[in-house]
């Protein structure tokens, strides 16, 4: 609708547009957080819950509409079809920009419970954005270095003592539990320090993804793999919101949870050789979906790559 304009118009109208969504959704969340907090009743925390997650979910309606209207942004998904609002789900996804995330929420908004990730702990000092993820339930991991654990041994687990709680409280609201399993953005720098099997991705961490599915149980029903892929490189934010990203392809398939994938992982070797075969063979099938994704025509006329990053 507007993304026509010319940039210098374009740019910061889109600026001033998404903070003033942020404003307007974040303010109603505090006050409902504040209610939820002080009022420890079991039926009126549940309420609250439902009604901060609908807070959510129009703020992520609002911002992919605006994405809509100021970008000429084409995109090819596959595979939303039979997803359910009221399932949960471990959502698994390749990673090569913050603009994953965005493109994730837009995807699934209303289609799957909410999506919430893992955060670094230091996320929660972002202004206004940190403290809505933690209304929201975003579960928060400080992340020890291995100097740290070397000095102080005490912290060891610490991390996976903050998944566990975190995914208790998942087991008793619909949830959709976001993980990137290479647990960090694909870079060609990146990549060939791990000396990477596989041509367009890192190598996935195994560790985490089994815990989660462990902790969770049979409160999740479903693995939703979802494969991104931008034709002509990844890119900034900055460049979804100045509308240089002309192009983004999404693949999601469904995939059952059955028992062979809950286990020991840290105890039972068994468990952790076959638990890593598994997710070793996915993240191959991943790879050869990116080359096939990228193969495809693209429906923009071709233009060179403008992306600032």
């Amino acid at each position: 609708m507007f993304a026509t304009l010319p940039a210098l118009l374009r740019i910061p109208l889109v600026m001033m547009l998404l903070a003033a969504n942020i404003v307007l959704h974040v303010l109603p969340l505090f006050a409902l957080t504040l209610v939820k907090v002080a009022l420890p009743i079991r039926t009126i925390r549940l309420a609250c819950s439902h009604a901060l997650v609908a807070i959510a979910e129009s703020w992520i309606a609002v911002n992919s509409r605006m994405f809509e209207w100021f970008t000429r942004t084409s995109w090819q998904l596959d595979g939303l079809n039979d997803l359910h609002h009221d399932g949960n789900y471990l959502v698994l996804c390749n990673h090569q920009s913050w603009v994953d995330i965005p493109v994730l929420q837009k995807i699934f908004n209303r289609r799957i419970p909410f999506l919430r990730f893992f955060l670094k702990s230091q996320l929660i000092w972002v202004p206004l954005l940190g403290p809505a993820w933690w209304a929201l339930d975003f579960p928060f991991m400080k992340r020890y270095s291995k100097e740290t654990l070397a000095a102080h041994p005490e912290l060891q687990g610490k991390d996976m003592e903050a998944t566990r709680r975190a995914c208790e409280k998942f087991r008793h609201m619909p949830v959709s539990v976001m993980n990137f399993a290479e647990g960090t953005r694909f870079t060609p720098v990146k990549h060939d320090a791990q000396s990477s099997p596989y041509r367009y991705l890192l190598r996935p961490k195994a560790g985490g993804l089994a815990f989660v599915l462990d902790a969770m149980g049979d409160a999740l029903h479903a693995i939703l793999d979802v494969t991104i892929v931008y034709p002509n490189g990844p890119c900034a934010m900055m460049d979804l919101i100045a509308g240089r990203i002309r192009d983004i392809r999404v693949h999601v398939r469904e995939l059952p949870i059955d028992g062979e994938l809950r286990g020991d992982y840290e105890s039972d070797a068994a468990f952790r050789a076959r638990f890593q075969t598994w997710v070793n063979a996915l993240w191959g099938e991943k790879d050869r979906q990116i080359g096939s994704m990228l193969e495809q025509p693209s429906t923009q006329p071709e233009e060179p790559q403008r992306c600032a990053s």
